[in-house]
């Protein structure tokens, strides 16, 4: 059960990145006018973009081997919150979707080298993912109403944190239980990241 969640989680990026537009439309390419759309949005975005939902994936996975785990989601969550408001503030971030293919590779090789990476790299790695995937996910929400604009906001926060700590969960549950099959979901998942972020590179 715990394996089986993070492989429909990755399943679920790989099936989309062949349509990375996808990411900036839930809801149907229009700004959210509600709050109620404003939620829905925040809370489907990290979700139907295959680079933000392998990111996301990749820092429950890392949380699982870092003695202060939480950590590292807090960290992309707060980094996220500086590039939203970025991108909100009208400041331009160049190349920001290359960025968001850069991370999500850099994450499919941290995710690999999991054991070996130190807290200090992980740290500085969810911190330069959350300003990117901040920005990129901003887009989608610019230019609406604040009430809208700050349920976005709870959606994206809440359902990011709470995906990485269900993988986290599931990791450790597996880690504990069947080793084996839990070293080869995470080698899995790193190929599927670097997918990921190769398709979305190219695209």
């Amino acid at each position: 059960m715990t394996t089986r969640l993070l492989g429909l989680l990755l399943g679920g990026a790989l099936g989309l990145a062949a349509g990375p537009a996808l990411a900036h439309h839930a809801m149907g390419g229009g700004t959210p006018g509600t709050a109620m759309a404003g939620l829905l949005s925040g809370l489907a975005h990290p979700v139907i973009g295959p680079d933000h939902l392998a990111f996301v994936v990749g820092i429950g996975i890392l949380s699982a081997f870092a003695r202060r785990g939480w950590v590292l989601p807090a960290i992309f969550l707060a980094f996220g919150a500086v590039g939203t408001a970025i991108h909100l503030g009208s400041f331009g971030m160049p190349s920001a979707e290359i960025l968001v293919a850069i991370t999500v590779l850099l994450m499919a090789g941290a995710v690999w080298f999991r054991r070996q990476a130190p807290f200090a790299l992980l740290g500085a790695l969810c911190g330069l993912g959350g300003l990117a995937h901040g920005y990129a996910l901003a887009e989608s929400i610019a230019g609406a109403e604040p009430s809208p604009l700050a349920f976005y906001l709870a959606g994206l926060a809440v359902v990011q944190f709470a995906i990485s700590l269900l993988v986290r969960e599931a990791v450790l549950r597996a880690t504990s239980r069947k080793p084996v099959m839990a070293e080869r979901s995470e080698a899995a998942a790193a190929a599927a990241m670097l997918l990921v972020g190769l398709v979305q590179l190219s695209g």
